[in-house]
């Protein structure tokens, strides 16, 4: 019985043939593969570039060349390029040179004495450069001044620095005390960037404010400055509006030492910083407290804070009634003062 046909197996023994196409396509051109070795010395290679015209091909002038052209920029008479070096310099300690040389020139060598320079010598010498003394190059040239002296000690390359440093010679420390300490409690959220720029404004709010009038019943610290000089040393009218306003003691209460379960005044002495500190913490919270009717902005609480200041050496801020209440608490409590017993 034969085997069943299939349609697809009838369709695999059916030749296709592709129509003939009636346009010719042009073929791509092939490229002849370049040679993989290396030709010998005798083939012919592409000429090499032409590097003569470049100027960093040229070769360095002559030092006779360089000192001409000096000269003649500089409207010098130089050297003359034309002489060369005498024969006698040419074969001076060369004996067998010389007696081959004519009578006339012998005798020349031997009447010129050998410490003597030749005739027409020029004032530069042109052999290869030389260390000084004093530790610079000598390059021959007519008074070449040596560069400054290398330091006495060895193992450094500059002098050491003059003391005592200067107060804003050490990076984290140029600033003024008083500008540090009020810059670090002027930040917030620890952003100094923001609390510079507020130190900055406040700084020159007070340089361009007016010249305060003093309140002769409260006198700013002995040794003041007039009022006039004040607006131009802004540094100098902050750290007196601080100053001026900063107690000499802080009340510390003492739970249960009165008796009864009172607590007892007792006045503590504070530092310079302390004094300051708490001084700064009065004005930024009377600042605070105040009314921003010029404006809003960036620079709108530096603004309260500078005319603080100028209220506080003025004598209108209400600061010195808090201090004034705290030195009249601590001279009623002075008797609470336990002093050592001395030996």
């Amino acid at each position: 019985m034969p085997p069943r046909l299939s349609p697809f197996t009838v369709a695999r023994s059916i030749p296709y043939r592709s129509r003939v196409q009636s346009q010719c396509l042009p073929r791509p051109f092939a490229k002849p593969a370049l040679p993989q070795f290396r030709p010998y010395s005798d083939s012919k290679d592409p000429p090499a570039a032409d590097n003569s015209k470049r100027f960093d091909t040229k070769p360095l002038p002559h030092v006779s060349e360089e000192a001409a052209k000096t000269a003649e920029i500089m409207g010098e008479q130089g050297p003359d390029i034309g002489k060369g070096t005498p024969v006698e310099e040419a074969v001076k300690g060369d004996k067998a040179t010389q007696e081959k040389l004519p009578k006339v020139m012998q005798d020349a060598i031997k009447a010129k004495p050998n410490n003597s320079a030749p005739k027409g010598s020029r004032s530069y010498s042109t052999t290869t450069t030389s260390m000084t003394d004093g530790g610079g190059l000598d390059l021959g040239l007519v008074d070449f001044n040596t560069p400054t002296k290398m330091p006495e000690i060895p193992g450094l390359k500059f002098e050491m620095p003059s003391l005592p440093l200067p107060k804003d010679g050490h990076l984290k420390h140029r600033y003024d005390a008083v500008i540090d300490q009020v810059t670090n409690l002027l930040m917030r959220h620890g952003q100094k960037s923001v609390a510079q720029r507020n130190m900055s404004l406040i700084l020159q709010h007070l340089r361009t404010s007016q010249i305060p009038t003093i309140n002769p019943a409260r006198p700013l610290i002995p040794g003041a400055p007039p009022p006039s000089h004040l607006p131009l040393n802004p540094i100098l009218y902050l750290t007196l509006a601080i100053d001026s306003v900063a107690p000499l003691v802080r009340i510390r209460s003492q739970r249960g030492a009165a008796g009864g379960g009172v607590a007892l005044q007792i006045p503590v002495p504070l530092g310079q910083r302390q004094r300051r500190r708490t001084a700064v913490d009065w004005i930024l919270n009377a600042a605070s407290k105040k009314r921003n009717n010029k404006g809003s902005g960036k620079g709108g609480f530096a603004q309260r804070i500078a005319e603080e200041m100028v209220a506080v050496v003025e004598g209108r801020s209400g600061v010195w009634d808090r201090r004034n209440g705290v030195h009249k608490l601590g001279v009623s409590a002075r008797a609470n003062v336990v002093l050592p017993k001395r030996r």
